[in-house]
């Protein structure tokens, strides 16, 4: 383990490590930014909705208050009524319900977006252990969210008494007026009083909201050691990797064998490379490249050619433009159409001479064929 090594954890997660922790539910959350939100949506909604719900919900009291003899003594009349009334009730505070709603919900992903996770929510015995629970009570995390629990106290606690020292004639005036004055009066006190204690949060989300995020970003952090693990895990060890290129290469070159008889040309620079060309004159445009290499697999290509009575041309500065040029499976780039036709038109008035007894062809030259400046290597 990092921990038992001693090493510090200063490295910046990694992009697989802040997958993981967002699939186990591991995204900083600020509750107290979630409670402020909700409350000051709420306050406005009561403020802006408020006047015209007490309205509606004293009318519909009054109709409830104020039923005839007969209608209070027919128990049909009463049920019916009772319905209506409650469709009522909740038509007159469907507004600041859906806006209560929705602020309950786009409240908690406000900081660390969108994220379910079933890992957060299946159940863990590590959440059972007391001694566990203990060693909660009292960390650092415990103190902080005790200093913030009583910084909202006391702030809230200031600017409740504040502000009923501010309206305490407002709440005496209250007895002296209509009835539905009253309530709508009162409504709009308590809306303020709401938004004022719900604005006095602000400070608490402003002190916590940087220290979840940092919180977050200092648990999330990793050793020196974590981060190399990590990369072998994801790209594999680099002994592995070389072994598999290597098993890759051996792979490819097995197969590039198996090409070289069907080729129509071996090209070469007789130390060090090889090229073999194939046309298909309904097939391609231009020859391919169905073999290439240098070195120890030139040597190999020209081997195996002689074996298949595969004609070899030596021809060291066509066979370097070729080789860098071209990757196999390629087909012969445009620059190098003509020397390249030089050298098939040999091979086929070669094999013409082996079948027909025709007039043996004459080698082209090295200076006869043209290798345009941009496809020239150095030797």
């Amino acid at each position: 383990m990092a921990e038992d090594s001693g090493q510090e954890k200063t490295e910046d997660p990694t992009p697989k490590r802040l997958k993981e922790a967002r699939e186990k539910g591991d995204v900083p959350r600020s509750k107290e930014l979630n409670t402020m939100l909700l409350l000051l949506v709420a306050a406005s909604a009561v403020l802006l909705f408020g006047s015209a719900a007490i309205t509606d919900l004293g009318v519909m009291m009054v109709d409830n208050f104020t039923l005839s003899r007969e209608e209070a003594f027919d128990e049909k009349y009463l049920l019916i009524n009772f319905g209506s009334s409650a469709i009522e009730a909740v038509w007159a505070v469907m507004a600041f319900m859906a806006v209560v709603l929705v602020a309950a919900l786009v409240g908690p992903i406000s900081l660390g977006g969108w994220n379910f996770s079933t890992q957060a929510i299946a159940p863990k015995a590590s959440r059972m252990d007391p001694l566990a629970g203990l060693k909660r009570m009292f960390s650092l995390k415990s103190l902080v969210e005790l200093a913030k629990a009583i910084g909202k106290f006391l702030t809230v606690t200031f600017l409740a008494l504040y502000f009923l020292d501010t309206v305490q004639n407002d709440l005496y005036d209250l007895g002296k007026m209509d009835v539905f004055v009253a309530m709508s009066e009162s409504l709009s006190l308590i809306g303020w009083a709401f938004l004022i204690i719900s604005l006095s949060l602000i400070i608490i989300a402003l002190a916590d909201v940087p220290y979840v995020l940092y919180e977050s970003a200092e648990k999330l952090k990793m050793t020196l050691q974590e981060v190399k693990d990590e990369m072998k895990n994801t790209e594999g060890k680099p002994e592995v990797k070389g072994r598999i290129r290597q098993l890759q290469r051996e792979i490819s070159q097995r197969q590039m064998m198996k090409d070289v008889p069907q080729a129509d040309v071996v090209i070469t620079n007789p130390t060090h490379y090889s090229v073999a060309l194939k046309y298909e004159d309904n097939h391609r445009n231009a020859p391919i490249i169905v073999a290439k290499g240098a070195d120890f697999i030139a040597l190999k290509i020209r081997e195996v050619a002689k074996e298949n009575d595969v004609p070899i041309l030596q021809s060291p500065p066509l066979a370097r433009a070729l080789y860098y040029s071209s990757e196999i499976g390629d087909e012969v780039p445009t620059g190098l159409f003509k020397a390249v036709a030089q050298v098939l038109a040999y091979v086929f008035q070669l094999k013409r001479h082996r079948l027909q007894n025709a007039e043996k062809p004459t080698i082209p030259k090295e200076q006869d064929i043209e290798i345009p400046n941009e496809f020239r290597q150095d030797s």
